[in-house]
């Protein structure tokens, strides 16, 4: 396993961490493990998520008719 250090963490930052991590039961250093296996994992169907999750947004859309294009003089 490896190990990372992050340096220059700002204390509110590191004050939410904490407070998440009480919150979810685990220590500061299984939250921040779990955070970055979300954040980085790859989804297997990130598409068809987004679809379902942004489904709700879409209305109905009307195509409006279109016309035939007006001839063009370039003399």
């Amino acid at each position: 396993m490896a190990t990372l250090t992050i340096r220059n963490l700002p204390e509110s930052v590191r004050r939410s961490l904490k407070e998440r991590a009480a919150a979810h039961n685990r220590s500061m250093e299984a939250e921040v493990r779990s955070i970055l296996e979300e954040v980085v994992t790859p989804r297997a169907d990130f598409v068809g998520e987004w679809l379902t999750a942004t489904e709700p947004l879409r209305g109905t859309f009307i195509v409006p008719e279109r016309t035939a294009a007006r001839p063009v003089d370039l003399s």
